[in-house]
Formats: C-alpha cells, structure tokens, sequence
C-alpha cells in the first residue's frame, strides 16, 4: 500500500470515529455503517414476501422496489449508509384486565416519526459542515428504504425469527433511522443470528402471523389488523377474539422474547409513556372523540 492510500484509510478512520462520537453524543444508543451496495439476497426476500402477498393492503411497499433495493437509486453519489438506533423501551406493564384496551409500547409516548427525524438532521448537519460538498438522505420509517436490514448489515443487530431486528444489549425495543450518504466510511460487521433454536415468539403470536422462521404474513400479523386495515368492519368475530385486546399494534411476539430481559428503561423523555395510555380501557377508548 502507497503512502496515499495509507493517508485516504487513516483519513476515513478518523472520520468514522468522529462521527461515531458525534452520533452517539446526540442520544443514540447504537450506531454502525455499512457500505451503499445492492441488497441481493435481502432484494430476493422481499420479492418473495411480496409475491405471497404478505403485504396485505399496503401496496406501497410493492412500489419503488428498485429503490428499497438499492440506495444509490435514491442518491447516485451514496459510498455508505449509516444506521442509528433509540431505545423506548419504559418499564411499564400491559394490563392483564378483562377490559384493557392494549397499545403497543412504541407508541405509548411521543411519535417517534416527530423526534428521530430532528436529531437525524442534526447529524446530516454536522456531515455537511465537517465534509463540505457531503450528500445525504435520512429516513426514519418514512421512505423506500429497508431499515432493519440495513440495521443487520451495519452490525447493530441480528434479523430475530420475528422479523424485529434484535440488539445484544437493548433486545428489540428500538427505533431505526437511517442516512445515506456520500461519505466513505469503515463499514461495521454483521454480528452473528442469537435466535437458536427458539420458537417462543412463533408459539406465541395468536393468529399465526409468523409462518416461519423469519417471515411474517402482515396481513395476518395483529399490528397491521388493529393500525392498517380498513374498514375495521373487516375485522369478524374469530379474528376479534385472537386480538386478545390489542387495540392499536402488538408486542407479544416482543414480550416473549428471551433477548428482552435485557432490556433497559429509556432515557428519552419523549418516549415515556402519556398519562393512562397503558391502562387505557375499552369503554375509556369508546368514548374518545377527535
């Protein structure tokens, strides 16, 4: 190796780190980077998922397939792509009573689509400032990007049988943004798939929505039931009954997973969950008006 190319790697390390630092300065528990390439194999998945028509009504995520593919489809100067993630997890339980009306703890507390977006920015400012003529795009379950694959790449954590991407030190409870951008940077490797041989979440989700290892029916999954479909009318009374009180999303196959009994409260006080909304009750929820 010349001395060029010893400076041009030296360089990107220090890049990297600094960035690194910068990023987790802002609040974020975890971030890795992986290099802008196309996802073959991840491509083949969702083609496969699409084809059994696991999408249910969400035909948008059977648009723009070149893009979720490849990201250099959404920015041509893209060398990497960097993965953040926030914990939400709140040590609080979901009722057990005849009458809860259960929500998912994601979104217990403020939208996290309003609070990760703003610290996103913040580091695409710093790249811009720090690099001048840098490029890039964030996104934060808003664009045509798969998110926890890239998570998996980037080394944050392994794809879980739940299709929930799983961290060693937060388990599954947290949010994904991601940025692409012009910059090269050290890639992180992928870490090892710790799901074994359990089948707790696959034994537990009450509609089957988890039809194997790794490949989740969305349109039987209670999470799309209770946010995506419409009517609500389409809902029949069997189907109702495997709710189990779910009203808005769903966390058993989350609950159940051996990997979140490490999981630690949050710091992020947006996420802390808004008065009564994890004991909320189906005749408080009926009479709600907008």
């Amino acid at each position: 190796m010349d001395a060029g190319s010893v400076m041009d790697v030296a360089a990107r390390a220090s890049r990297t780190a600094q960035l690194k630092a910068h990023v987790l300065s802002l609040g974020f528990d975890a971030v890795g980077f992986a290099a802008a390439e196309r996802l073959d194999e991840e491509g083949v998945h969702l083609e496969d998922w699409l084809a059994r028509g696991y999408q249910g009504s969400m035909q948008w995520l059977a648009r723009n397939t070149d893009r979720r593919i490849d990201v250099r489809e959404i920015l041509p100067s893209a060398r990497s792509v960097i993965v953040v993630a926030r914990n939400y997890y709140t040590p609080h339980e979901h009722s057990n009573a005849a009458d809860a009306a259960k929500i998912s703890r994601y979104a217990w507390g403020r939208d996290y689509h309003k609070v990760l977006p703003r610290k996103l920015r913040l580091i695409e400012e710093h790249i811009r400032a720090s690099e001048p003529g840098a490029e890039t795009r964030s996104y934060v379950d808003t664009g045509p990007v798969l998110e926890k694959q890239w998570a998996v790449r980037a080394g944050i954590g392994w794809m879980g049988k739940h299709s929930n991407v799983i961290t060693r030190d937060l388990g599954s409870w947290v949010f994904l943004g991601v940025i692409i951008t012009s910059l090269e940077l050290d890639c992180d490797n992928p870490i090892a798939d710790y799901c074994g041989t359990c089948t707790l979440c696959i034994d537990a989700c009450p509609t089957g929505a988890i039809v194997e290892p790794y490949v989740v029916d969305g349109s039987s999954c209670i999470s799309y039931i209770t946010i995506e479909q419409k009517p609500k009318l389409e809902i029949d009374a069997a189907l109702g009954e495997q709710l189990k009180n779910w009203v808005f999303g769903c966390d058993i196959c989350q609950d159940v997973c051996p990997w979140n009994r490490f999981e630690k409260p949050t710091d992020e006080s947006d996420f802390a969950p808004r008065p009564g909304v994890a004991l909320l009750t189906l005749d408080e929820l009926a009479s709600m008006t907008d």
